[in-house]
């Protein structure tokens, strides 16, 4: 029963031919065969996901996710988890509310599995940086699984869930779903909740699905989508049912494709995937338009500004006496801060803890963050003028397949380049989505990038489900026991 997707399940739950008790014991059986594999779980709710199970096949219910088994990823308030980010400085934290995505989820009958590996604070591009367990890529022993939601896609593309929630500062739900050959979103800034979200940099964040087909994308965003007064960057705006959008064809729907994305350092046969990809989509119906986001070069630099120094304010909050690992045997308040801080966070946050403090330190905010927002204006305005040629863009999610673990660690910038096609979007505050449009000869998947104008999560959805109907790797699977 794991093999199927989140809209299959529900058809035969309703239909009554299987329980949701079923469910959820075919997918433990199958987290018992892999996990060994795959790294991806740091908590599972074995004795929680059953007892869910039993309510949701008493009770009953009509919502697109009732009796759904999910994981989350482990940066979302949990009441009843553990929430550690993937670090020792939160090691063993059991938060004492809910995060407004996962109250959705259980208000619509999902059943919690448990709490997937992330880099830590959402730091990373690969999940190399959690503190208790690297994922690995299901496709490729040894592999990296993309980061930070790493264990989210490798729980999906492994099939140890039917589905996951991550988060998504510069990519890191696009990047693991394109490299763990799933479908992942990065909706509209403002479009799902962050409230219990444990905030890295606060106007980069955004939460989305990490699914198994374009359809169940779908699914997820008619539930965690909407307004909450929780959040104050919440938007108030109707959310639209995203599976009525999954139309075939693409007559009249203009694609842009930028120049600058297609450049210096892209894989050949990523490349030529994404190239393939847009002649599907060509082949759908849509025209197809070269378009350009000049400032592209500086959204590196942009983001590797705004997002530390957003993270070195939240992560104060960090220092052993409000939240966070506290050394016990410091003689005095300053030993205290600087050892509890240094036991508890692993080198990648510090790094941008540091970097993001002196970018906001008195002599150099103009010089770096203030000049970095200012930059950042003029690469959304890129966005909005292109918006005005085409619906949507399309290009690579990453510059090269997976790579194998260990290979890029002691190259901090090699790793904030892998984000160079994703980081945009976050900037932007517009909708993303990856989706698989290859596989390359060593195994590996290949994801191509869709982004629209705010708001138009449905443009991506229809032309993501159109070129999943043509090239059908949503049915292709990695080898596992």
């Amino acid at each position: 029963m794991y093999t199927m997707t989140i809209a299959q399940a529900r058809e035969k739950l309703a239909r009554g031919e299987i329980s949701s008790v079923e469910l959820v014991q075919s997918v433990l059986a199958r987290i018992d065969a892999v996990e060994d594999r795959t790294k991806a779980y740091l908590a599972l709710d074995r004795e929680g996901a059953l007892a869910a199970a039993e309510e949701a096949d008493r009770k009953g219910g009509d919502s697109p996710l009732h009796g759904i088994p999910l994981s989350v990823k482990d940066v979302f308030c949990t009441k009843n988890l553990p929430t550690t980010c993937g670090s020792k400085m939160l090691a063993g934290f059991i938060p004492p509310y809910d995060a407004t995505v996962i109250e959705r989820l259980s208000d619509a009958g999902a059943i919690m599995l448990g709490k997937v590996a992330m880099d830590e604070f959402a730091m990373g591009s690969t999940s190399e940086n959690c503190a208790f367990q690297v994922p690995e890529n299901p496709w490729k022993p040894g592999y990296v699984t993309g980061g930070s939601s790493g264990g989210s896609a490798a729980a999906v593309a492994a099939e140890e869930c039917f589905a996951s929630l991550g988060s998504d500062t510069g990519g890191s739900i696009r990047q693991p779903a394109s490299l763990c050959g799933i479908v992942g979103m990065k909706p509209t800034y403002g479009r799902v909740s962050r409230y219990g979200l444990v905030a890295f940099a606060s106007s980069l964040d955004q939460v989305g699905p990490l699914t198994k087909d374009v359809r169940d994308c779908a699914l997820m965003m008619n539930v965690i989508a909407g307004h909450d007064p929780r959040d104050s960057t919440s938007i108030v705006r109707d959310v639209p049912d995203y599976t009525t959008m999954l139309t075939e064809g693409l007559q009249g729907m203009r694609i842009g494709v930028p120049r600058e994305y297609f450049g210096h350092g892209l894989d050949p046969e990523v490349d030529r995937a994404v190239r393939d990809g847009i002649a599907m989509l060509a082949d759908a119906g849509a025209e197809i338009v070269d378009v350009t986001l000049p400032h592209t070069e500086y959204c590196v630099a942009v983001y590797y500004l705004i997002a530390p120094a957003e993270a070195s304010s939240n992560l104060s909050r960090f220092d052993g006496v409000r939240f966070g690992h506290r050394d016990m045997d410091a003689d005095s308040l300053i030993d205290m801060y600087r050892s509890s801080r240094s036991q508890g966070f692993g080198d990648e946050v510090k790094r941008r803890i540091l970097i993001g403090t002196y970018a906001l330190s008195a002599g150099y905010y103009d010089a770096y963050y203030k000049k970095a927002s200012q930059v950042r204006t003029l690469i959304r305005d890129d966005f909005t003028r292109a918006f005005e040629q085409c619906d949507l863009l399309v290009s690579p999610v990453t510059p090269t397949p997976a790579w194998k673990i260990g290979e890029k660690s002691d190259d901090p910038l090699a790793l904030y380049l892998s984000d160079i096609l994703t980081i945009s979007a976050n900037l932007a505050g517009i909708p993303a989505l990856s989706v698989p449009c290859g596989i390359s000869q060593n195994g590996l998947p290949i994801g191509m990038q869709m982004q629209a104008a705010h708001f138009n999560e449905g443009i991506l959805l229809k032309a993501a489900w159109n070129l999943e109907m043509q090239n059908g790797l949503n049915l292709k699977k990695p080898t596992l026991p």
